[in-house]
């Protein structure tokens, strides 16, 4: 199925309705997102997200016809890889090791940096400082690091986020205000320079 790019997410849910080959766009659309989601939210290992990840289609595809179209369609596969990231996270507690392998696409890797003119000692420090960002988030209370992730990394609005947490706008406001200060607080404790 060629679909244009610029098909609508609820254009796409309709069709797919009609013939399940236009569940393919869908897909290739949203499962590096999705993927990269799951990962901030969790810091599984890659293979664990994978598994996630295929979970969170399969919940998308079977519930397709519960899509409310007056919702964003990716604020709706945000919420359902949200919910089945909790889930894993819930059923494998403490069963998942650490990953300590970086593939994430935001991160350079070393070949990358000595391939490019750019500065070892520049690229070690910025290296070191999302180190420290990711370790003070971790710290964070799981409705922080929520929040912080979906408005800072996935750049949602807060309507989106609203919609993939099923919580008031206002409350998703309070909810990063104090995300953000508690933020502030441990990145001064960790030494982090804005």
């Amino acid at each position: 199925m060629n679909e244009d790019p610029k098909t609508s997410d609820t254009k796409l849910v309709k069709l797919t309705l009609k013939n399940p080959e236009c569940f393919t766009p869908l897909v290739e659309r949203y499962e590096q997102k999705l993927f990269r989601y799951i990962r901030r939210l969790s810091g599984l290992s890659k293979e664990c997200a994978e598994d996630v990840l295929q979970e969170v289609f399969i919940k998308i595809y079977r519930n397709l016809n519960n899509f409310d179209t007056s919702l964003k369609f990716s604020s709706w596969a945000y919420r359902i890889a949200h919910n089945e990231t909790v889930n894993y996270l819930r059923k494998h507690r403490g069963k998942e090791p650490v990953s300590i392998e970086t593939d994430d696409p935001d991160t350079l890797s070393l070949i990358d940096i000595l391939e490019s003119n750019t500065n070892i000692a520049d690229e070690a420090a910025k290296k070191e400082l999302q180190e420290k960002v990711r370790t003070t988030l971790k710290q964070l209370p799981k409705k922080y690091q929520e929040v912080l992730v979906l408005r800072f990394l996935e750049d949602m609005n807060y309507k989106e986020i609203s919609d993939v947490l099923k919580k008031p706008e206002g409350t998703i406001a309070a909810l990063l205000n104090r995300a953000k200060t508690k933020f502030k607080q441990l990145a001064i404790e960790h030494n982090l320079k804005p």
